[in-house]
């Protein structure tokens, strides 16, 4: 596996431990302000963990037309 690939999924691994961070918090008894932030975070953290997946699919395709 080319180290591209390998640095993506690390990037994607740790993207996930966020994202996960903010789903406890909107899982967690409701507080309006500290919700409202998590919403945004994971959102704008899902949207770039489903970028790093194209981006790694697009890898996986380049590799096996080389």
């Amino acid at each position: 596996m080319s180290e591209r690939i390998e640095t993506l999924k690390k990037a994607r691994a740790r993207m996930i431990d966020d994202r996960d961070a903010h789903a406890k918090v909107l899982a967690a008894p409701f507080d309006r302000d500290k919700a409202e932030r998590a919403r945004n975070k994971f959102i704008e953290i899902q949207t770039l963990i489903d970028a790093l997946d194209r981006a790694i699919r697009g890898e996986d395709v380049i590799s096996s037309d080389g």
